[in-house]
């Protein structure tokens, strides 16, 4: 599966096929749903999406671990990258490998990258926003440019579409905090905006009690809803990308959207429960839209890769 989606991709330098490798493996361990929505895409694209989860999680790791997190490790891991963007030595770390080779490769602006650093980077002393507005500022980085580095992958074809990504990587971040309140409290942290909280009465030592009261339960159902205003801005933006992109993305798009559901399924116990979309559900999304992806495949033979033969352009 790998090697095929490695030879598409004309990538044969074997230290960067053992790195993507290495992504891939990250990928398919911690974000199913991710990866599963990857497995969409031509196999030519499938790597760079695993290159750019894997750097994202490797970030997360070093600031959410509860065991041993190093913000100072993050903030040397970080500087190496951005110094081997700049043509200094590339970093042992695969994911830093392969990351680097697939913003080369896709033109992916290194102001995305910063963004994305700065913000892994307010995990390490931040605990709480006091606005939404302020959340919005930490989600553009940790977040909305998650769906900006994928955008030159999906191929959009309207200008459009960027905002539409946008804010479909704040929705799924948002998802992630309402299903997580009670993990992240483990961490010190409360992504719910502070001004939310006060309007509903709720406050950081309610929240860790673990019960969920009457006023916590209107807290959640009003970030929810706010999240699936989120979703319905971000769903046009689907159909704006290459052909052989949407059913990746829809397949996501439907995944992600239903951890909000299942934050309704279980009365939103999410202090004391995990939220989760059943394998059944994710197979039954999935399976049809694996056929609809290889009848666009068939359709959209031709797939330009840039740089990718361009020895110099495309190496680490």
């Amino acid at each position: 599966m790998t090697d095929r989606a490695l030879d598409a991709a004309k990538i044969g330098d074997q230290k960067l096929r053992a790195a993507y490798e290495a992504c891939r493996r990250v990928n398919a361990e911690h974000g199913k749903t991710y990866y599963l929505a990857s497995m969409l895409l031509p196999p030519e694209k499938r790597p760079y999406v695993w290159a750019l989860y894997a750097f994202a999680r490797s970030a997360d790791e070093f600031v959410d671990s509860l065991t041993a997190p190093d913000p100072a490790a993050l903030q040397t891991w970080g500087e190496e990258f951005l110094e081997a963007l700049s043509g200094g030595p590339v970093p042992q770390d695969p994911a830093a490998v392969a990351t680097l080779h697939t913003v080369r490769r896709w033109n992916i602006p290194r102001a995305h990258i910063e963004a994305f650093l700065e913000s892994m980077q307010m995990d390490a002393t931040i605990t709480g926003y006091q606005t939404y507005a302020d959340l919005e500022h930490y989600m553009y980085g940790s977040a909305a440019v998650i769906g900006l580095q994928m955008l030159p992958i999906l191929e959009p074809q309207s200008p459009e579409a960027t905002a539409r990504a946008r804010a479909l990587g704040e929705a799924f971040q948002m998802s992630n905090f309402i299903r997580d309140v009670g993990e992240d409290l483990q961490r010190g942290r409360v992504y719910l905006p502070q001004e939310d909280l006060d309007s509903f009465g709720v406050t950081r030592e309610s929240l860790g009690g673990g019960v969920v009261t009457p006023m916590i339960r209107e807290l959640l159902k009003f970030e929810i809803e706010r999240t699936r205003r989120l979703y319905a801005f971000a769903e046009p933006g689907i159909d704006m990308l290459h052909p052989t992109s949407r059913d990746c993305m829809y397949t996501a798009f439907t995944l992600y959207g239903e951890i909000l559901d299942a934050v309704e399924r279980i009365d939103y116990q999410v202090l004391s429960r995990r939220a989760s979309v059943p394998i059944t559900r994710r197979l039954a999304v999935a399976l049809p839209a694996a056929r609809r992806a290889k009848k666009a495949r068939k359709a959209n033979r031709q797939i330009v890769l840039p740089g990718a033969e361009d020895p110099e352009r495309a190496s680490v």
